[in-house]
């Protein structure tokens, strides 16, 4: 069944032509012998048409409009004017070189029923309904509106033949119009803008436009056949459609377009009815994408060795913003990585120790990571014991929850971070990455001090996914934020300043750290050359065991994973993040 197709249409005898308020709702102006030169208004009747009349009726407009008198054709309907406008929108938008219109009796219900795609109607009387629709084609006024109880008339048939200009091909259709009685005793077809097309209805336009054939297949950015179980029909699918309305233009395309008759719905709401194909248009070429299928490969392998845990993962090229690798478990569900929205846990002390940076701090400071932060509602970290000689990069690299506290609710503004998020990495921005994703969140003015000390430690109402982290370590690793695209070309949002060379510096040292001798050692062992890591684990509320949180870098390459569920950053996540940056972009 086509896509909003008209239901209901036929409903026995009756046909619907007027606006509520009966038959007078609305006339048309007819012959008279007064000789005042007034005229009285031509009406639709109830009673149906004689067999002779509707034959006549639906012959001679079919003649005139086939001989493009639309004038003399849109005079022979009950709506002159919407049926003038249509007709002429049919002629100026589809420019056939010739129209041949062949009368082909009496329809039956079924029969336009199966033209339309719509549901038969049950139990059709000997009349069948004059209205395929009501509405209006292209540039056409709305043709007054059904009512349920109007009067009769005859479903006739017609052959359709459209010729174009510049090819043998030839368009044919079987067509369908209604023909109702009018008040001075003369048949007319009853407007609808399914006169023109079966498919036709609503606000609907029917033109001759360029058609381009879909691309012949969907290939990495090597050239080679696209490959990954997460990247499911669906979103290549939804990623193509981003694509061709997010590019610019292509200067050449022309040169490889087609045409074709097709319905179109301003809207948006339904899809192009490609009705004839004119020329065909030449093979569409492979559409690339950003992806690499080695690192996609690591990437499902990473997911699929969770053991059905669910969890995502993303790897962002820092010098680019080009996603090469996306995956999730399960791989048919939810886009995660880039939909989803959980606490990012301690991942979110990244853009902590930014602000930190920028306030002053270097990573020498001392800041003392005392048993319990001071915020009212104290927040303990995961180990025993206080450290007051801790530095700002020690406590990164046990990842001490009170020292970002105590120390953010020190020297930073309540707005600060969420500041930093947005114009140091571009959270909160509208990025259009080609497929839907979820922008991160962090409270802009936190309601209390223990909101604020919360976000420091990507709890509380700070919402991030895969997508973001691997961003937001892209950035740290290049020292400025690209906004992350799967189509090479894609527009790309810009932060409204760039990280300094000095605090990237520092940032990557901490990471650096953290991965040789800190939380993430374990499974950063034998790829910490010029490379970073941060750990995560983030609390839910009612679960028993924590979300597993994991991001990395390695040269030209950016990595971050969720695991829900997964327990401490290194447990889950840090292994699949891992795996991914030993494949390395190549």
């Amino acid at each position: 069944m086509r896509s909003g197709a008209k239901i209901g249409i036929i409903t026995g005898v009756s046909i619907a032509v007027l606006a509520g308020g009966g038959y007078g709702a609305y006339s048309l102006m007819g012959g008279s012998d007064s000789s005042s030169g007034d005229k009285k208004p031509r009406t639709v009747v109830a009673e149906p048409p004689t067999a002779d009349q509707a034959a006549n009726g639906a012959k001679d407009f079919l003649a005139a409009w086939s001989s493009g008198d639309i004038a003399k054709a849109a005079s022979l309907t009950d709506d002159p004017a919407a049926a003038t406008t249509a007709l002429t929108a049919f002629k100026d938008q589809v420019k056939p070189s010739a129209l041949t219109l062949t009368p082909a009796g009496p329809a039956t219900p079924q029969a336009f029923a199966s033209a339309t795609g719509t549901p038969t109607p049950a139990k059709p009387t000997g009349a069948a309904s004059a209205t395929p629709s009501a509405g209006a084609t292209a540039g056409a006024t709305e043709s007054p509106s059904a009512t349920a109880s109007g009067p009769t008339g005859v479903l006739m048939g017609f052959k359709a033949r459209a010729e174009f200009a510049g090819t043998s091909r030839v368009w044919d259709y079987n067509g369908f119009l209604g023909v109702v009685k009018m008040s001075d005793n003369t048949p007319a077809v009853h407007w609808a803008p399914s006169v023109i097309h079966p498919h036709l209805s609503g606000n609907e336009t029917i033109a001759t436009q360029q058609v381009f054939a879909p691309p012949s297949t969907v290939v990495d950015r090597n050239g080679k056949a696209l490959q990954g179980a997460s990247l499911t029909p669906a979103l290549m699918a939804t990623l193509q459609d981003n694509a061709r309305k997010l590019l610019p233009p292509d200067p050449n395309k022309d040169q490889d377009a087609g045409s074709a008759v097709v319905i179109t719905d301003p809207a948006g709401k339904t899809a192009a009815d490609k009705l004839f194909t004119i020329v065909e248009p030449k093979p569409g070429k492979p559409f690339k994408v950003t992806i690499d299928n080695t690192l996609q490969a690591a990437a499902e392998k990473a997911m699929t060795d969770l053991g059905g845990k669910q969890g995502s993962i993303v790897a962002v090229e820092p010098s680019t913003g080009q996603v090469l690798a996306f995956a999730n478990a399960p791989a048919t569900g939810q886009n995660r990585a880039f939909t989803g929205l959980l606490a990012p846990g301690s991942t979110m002390k990244i853009v902590t120790s930014t602000a930190l940076l920028e306030a002053g701090l270097t990573p020498d400071s001392n800041v003392a990571c005392p048993e319990k932060s001071s915020n009212p509602v104290a927040i303990p970290n995961d180990f025993p014991g206080a450290f007051p000689d801790y530095t700002l990069q020690k406590d990164f690299m046990v990842s001490c929850n009170t020292a970002f506290i105590n120390q953010g609710l020190t020297s930073l503004k309540p707005e600060t971070l969420s500041g930093t998020a947005k114009d140091v990495y571009g959270i909160g921005l509208e990025w259009k990455t080609g497929l839907p994703n979820a922008d991160g969140k962090i409270p802009a003015t936190p309601g209390s001090k223990d909101e604020q000390a919360m976000n420091y430690i990507g709890q509380g109402k700070v919402q991030m996914n895969p997508l973001a982290i691997a961003s937001i370590t892209a950035t740290v690793q290049s020292g400025a934020f690209k906004q992350p695209i799967l189509v090479a070309g894609l527009p790309q949002q810009q932060a409204a300043r760039q990280i300094s060379p000095d605090v990237a510096a520092k940032l990557r040292a901490m990471m650096n750290a953290t991965a040789v001798s800190g939380t993430a050692s374990q499974v950063m062992a034998g790829i910490t050359d010029n490379a970073g890591a941060k750990t995560g684990s983030a609390e839910v509320q009612g679960a028993s065991t924590t979300n597993s949180w994991f991001t990395a870098f390695r040269g030209n390459l950016a990595v971050a994973a969720e695991v829900q569920g997964g327990g401490h950053g290194v447990d889950a996540a840090g292994p699949a993040v891992a795996s991914l940056l030993k494949s390395g972009n190549k």
